[in-house]
């Protein structure tokens, strides 16, 4: 089982070390919302003890995991439409190896992408080094695992790309603006903060925030807890689905 999985991830990762311009793509517009949307809005929000360009930046690395991860799932779309799911369906190796194969690939993926976004943000002073960067890693790569299971969920119930951007577009917005990415969630109405309590990267980025600056909205460990149990029952339920719908 673990050597099946090393080959799902593996593929994964030789499919982004040879797309390049995936990597370019996929930096440039979260560096434009830092160095323009940041710095546009930072003469606007006036935070106490707290330089706007710091408290946006963990919401910008959430960002790039975010979308990263949540339209990896088109590559299950790609592979049923080019007839290699189908190859590796009929071939002795069970569907949870294949479903976590492709969500620890999709996610390694992901993790590169933020911890690159993470580097240009503290290359431009906007985050300053510390031990912080370690306790982040492990909330990139939970947030990264949460929105890649659910890209597959998603994936194994279409037959379209078109149809798969669409629903992930519809979703994306929604699920970044209430994560208090781009302001402080204490500021909103309460209908607001409510949402923003089931929307699973509030807590990426509340656990991303909270390893550099030390503050957050809710006590760092509840943050982790949320995130694992998440993951794990997104994980469980591509599974099933994956095992059930992707015929």
């Amino acid at each position: 089982m673990i050597f099946d999985i090393y080959t799902m991830w593996l593929r994964e990762m030789t499919r982004f070390v040879r797309a390049r311009s995936r990597i370019v793509s996929g930096l440039a517009m979260p560096f434009f919302w830092l160095a323009l949307v940041g710095v546009g809005l930072s003469s606007s929000f006036r935070l106490p003890g707290m330089d706007y360009m710091d408290f946006l930046a963990p919401g910008i690395v959430a960002m790039i995991i975010l979308f990263t991860s949540i339209f990896s799932g088109i590559s299950v779309i790609w592979d049923r439409q080019f007839g290699f799911l189908k190859e590796i369906l009929v071939a002795p190796v069970s569907r949870t190896s294949i479903v976590l194969g492709k969500t620890v690939g999709s996610a390694t993926v992901a993790l590169i992408s933020g911890f690159l976004m993470l580097l240009i943000a503290m290359s431009l002073g906007v985050l300053q080094p510390s031990a912080g960067v370690l306790t982040s890693v492990v909330f990139m790569l939970l947030t990264a695992i949460s929105f890649v299971s659910m890209g597959l969920i998603i994936a194994s119930r279409m037959r379209s790309m078109e149809g798969f951007q669409m629903i992930m577009s519809f979703l994306v917005m929604p699920i970044f603006f209430l994560s208090g990415a781009l302001f402080p969630l204490e500021n909103t109405p309460s209908w607001m903060q409510v949402a923003s309590f089931f929307d699973p990267l509030t807590y990426g980025v509340d656990g991303i925030r909270s390893s550099f600056l030390g503050i957050g909205i809710f006590p760092i460990w509840l943050d982790f807890v949320v995130l694992t149990g998440f993951s794990a029952c997104l994980i469980l339920f591509a599974t099933f689905l994956f095992r059930k719908s992707i015929m």
